[in-house]
C-alpha cells in the first residue's frame, strides 16, 4: 500500500514533468506554462475580474497580476476598469491573445496526449475527481462531485 508521502511525491513529480514539458513547448511563443494557464482561463471570451481570475487559476493574486502585466505588454490581454466598480480590473483576451492561445493549444497537444495516454476510458475523470475531492477544502468536498458544471475536457 502506498503512503500519503509516496502519492504526494508522485503527483509532484508528474506535475513538474508536465510543467517542464509545457514550458519547453510554449517557449518558442515566448509564453510560460503559467501564462498559458491564464490565457486558457480567459478563453471563454468574457471579461473576468482579476481577483476571480486568480481564484479560477488557483494562483496567488500578486503572481497573476505580474503575469497579466507581461501578457498585457505583449498585447495578449486587456485590463479595463469594471463598469460597475471602477476599482475592479476586468481582464479579457485580445484578438491577438485569442490567436496565440489557439496556437498554444495546438502546440500543447503532444503534452496532453502524453498526460492522458496511459489512462483508460473514464480514468482521467476518475483521477480528476479523486484528486479534486481529496484536496478540496472541507466545505467544498461534496460540492465538487455534485456540481455538473465542473466538467473537464
Amino acid at each position: 500500500m502506498s503512503t500519503g508521502h509516496e502519492i504526494a511525491m508522485a503527483l509532484r513529480a508528474a506535475y513538474l514533468a508536465m510543467h517542464r514539458r509545457s514550458d519547453a513547448t510554449f517557449a518558442r511563443y515566448g509564453v510560460t506554462a503559467d501564462q498559458f494557464v491564464i490565457l486558457a482561463a480567459l478563453r471563454g471570451g468574457c471579461a473576468v475580474a482579476q481577483r476571480n481570475l486568480a481564484r479560477r487559476t488557483v494562483s496567488d493574486p500578486n503572481t497573476v497580476r505580474a503575469m497579466l502585466l507581461l501578457l498585457e505588454k505583449r498585447g495578449f490581454v486587456a485590463r479595463t476598469p469594471d463598469p460597475s466598480d471602477g476599482r475592479v480590473l476586468s481582464v479579457a483576451l485580445t484578438p491577438t491573445g485569442r490567436k496565440v492561445y489557439a496556437a498554444l493549444w495546438k502546440a500543447g497537444k503532444p503534452v496532453r496526449t502524453r498526460l492522458l495516454g496511459s489512462l483508460g476510458p473514464g480514468e482521467s475523470q476518475t483521477l480528476l475527481d479523486l484528486v479534486s475531492r481529496s484536496m478540496a477544502p472541507p466545505d467544498d468536498r461534496n460540492s465538487h462531485s455534485q456540481d455538473p458544471s465542473r466538467t473537464r475536457s
